[in-house]
């Protein structure tokens, strides 16, 4: 499936992905392939991606909304903390 992370500045991340885990309001959840099609609010936190490598990346983001739609991932981050 593929994910975009974007921020209102820039695209922070775009690609294929295996699996991404966001901090929903009601706690976090993890999106798969073929997941149902979902909109949800974020809390300030960690996203983690699962990349098709077995490599994972982490982004501290400052809350947003994602859609699920057809494998398909648009995180729309309220913004992200840069180390």
């Amino acid at each position: 499936m593929t994910l975009d992370i974007l921020t209102p500045d820039k695209k922070v991340f775009s690609g294929e992905v295996i699996s991404v885990t966001v901090p929903g309001k009601g706690g976090s959840f993890q999106i798969w392939e073929n997941h149902a099609a979902i909109i949800s609010t974020l809390e300030n936190g960690l996203v983690e991606i699962r990349l098709p490598n077995k490599n994972q990346e982490l982004f501290n983001i400052k809350g947003g909304v994602v859609e699920v739609l057809k494998n398909k991932v648009v995180l729309l981050a309220d913004g992200v903390v840069e180390d």
